[in-house]
């Protein structure tokens, strides 16, 4: 699995997202989430995986146990290399996405890394607390989360930036922290709220970035991901 920035692949159709690839002279590392995967199903992640990226599935799944690990099952057979659940679903639901992954990877082949997700990049501390009524800090939460998904067995988390080096404390250097909320030093939030630039997230701790319209929503696509990655990379 690559460790280059991983292009948030937010688009409509299969159609806008091949032509946003199109300039591109190498393989990258690409984000595939519910917009697109949604629209254009499993032959999206076929067809860049053909085209030799690799592919990060971001569904978010959360149900019960049985549920999420036999939808697992089925979703390692589209040869994503990476894919999450929610944390908040519990450590037997996370075990039984795991195992699924597992069940459904072809003898030979290594399983899909799998993280969860532990609070999204555009939740407040505030709305946190006041709407999921978890009364501690939001780092808190985060961590605990992590420990949950390590204990059961899985390969990291997504996070904010402002987590990942906690988490390594917690976790280990090994235990993946993929952070979303990547932005430009000048460029706007949006509806991130626990946000960084690519230079921080290496410095504090991620282990893969997430990047979507500073990349997708440039006047220059390729010369901003060639930036972003010079920004990611000179820290390693």
């Amino acid at each position: 699995m690559k460790n280059s920035p991983i292009i948030a692949l937010d688009f409509a159709s299969a159609n806008d997202a091949y032509s946003f690839l199109s300039p591109f002279e190498q393989s990258l590392f690409v984000k595939v989430g519910m917009e697109l995967y949604l629209q254009e199903g499993p032959a999206i992640v076929y067809r860049l995986k053909e085209m030799g990226h690799d592919v990060f599935l971001d569904l978010k799944l959360h149900d019960i146990p049985n549920t999420v690990g036999q939808a697992m099952k089925g979703l390692a057979r589209l040869g994503a290399d990476l894919v999450n659940v929610h944390a908040a679903g519990g450590a037997a639901m996370m075990v039984a996405a795991r195992e699924g992954l597992e069940a459904g990877t072809s003898a030979g082949n290594k399983r899909p890394s799998i993280l969860a997700v532990t609070q999204l990049t555009s939740t407040s501390e505030k709305q946190m607390q006041e709407e999921q009524l978890i009364q501690t800090s939001i780092d808190a939460s985060v961590v605990h989360y992590a420990k949950l998904a390590k204990s059961a067995g899985l390969d990291g988390v997504v996070c904010s930036v402002l987590e990942a080096k906690q988490i390594v404390e917690a976790c280990g250097n090994e235990f993946l922290r993929v952070t979303p909320g990547i932005r430009l030093a000048e460029g706007e939030a949006h509806d991130q709220i626990r946000v960084a630039t690519p230079s921080n997230a290496r410095l504090l701790g991620s282990s893969h970035i997430v990047v979507g319209r500073a990349i997708t929503k440039a006047e220059n696509p390729v010369e901003s991901y060639k930036n972003i990655f010079k920004m990611w990379e000179e820290l390693a």
